[in-house]
């Protein structure tokens, strides 16, 4: 089942995170996840390919370039086909946790998921961290 409680705990447990999709445009739900982590004091790490800082925080160009991917739980806010290269990255780099925001999954990317076991690492289907995240960061206090 995608997005257990427990999957998200996990996810919000983790000492640092990234945000994919965020932007300059303050409107867009990428920035306001991005802002969402900065107003609880959450290391977070934006990840853009051209931007060199969003919200006043320093950006890296992939998911790569963060500083301790395997310690890092990653917010993906991007329309499929880009989430799809984004699972591959993590993937390779042992990313812990991903949260798939609403829209940012298709049939290929749950397809994708179940069939390379990230099932029990990605949280999709379902609310985003906005939404959810509150009541999980008290629940694990």
């Amino acid at each position: 089942m995608p997005g257990t409680p427990e999957a998200k705990t996990v996810f919000l447990r983790a000492p640092q995170f990234a945000v994919v999709g965020a932007s300059k445009d303050q409107t867009k739900y990428g920035t306001k996840v991005l802002q969402w982590y900065l107003a609880r004091d959450k290391t977070v790490t934006p990840v853009h390919p051209k931007e060199d800082e969003l919200e006043g925080v320093k950006a890296v160009r992939a998911l790569a370039d963060l500083p301790d991917p395997s310690h890092t739980s990653v917010s993906i806010i991007t329309n499929p086909k880009i989430t799809l290269g984004l699972l591959e990255q993590a993937k390779a780099l042992d990313i812990p946790s991903v949260w798939l925001q609403p829209g940012a999954e298709d049939e290929t990317v749950i397809q994708f998921i179940k069939e390379n076991g990230l099932e029990d690492r990605a949280i999709y289907g379902g609310p985003c961290v906005l939404v959810e995240g509150d009541g999980i960061l008290k629940s694990v206090l």
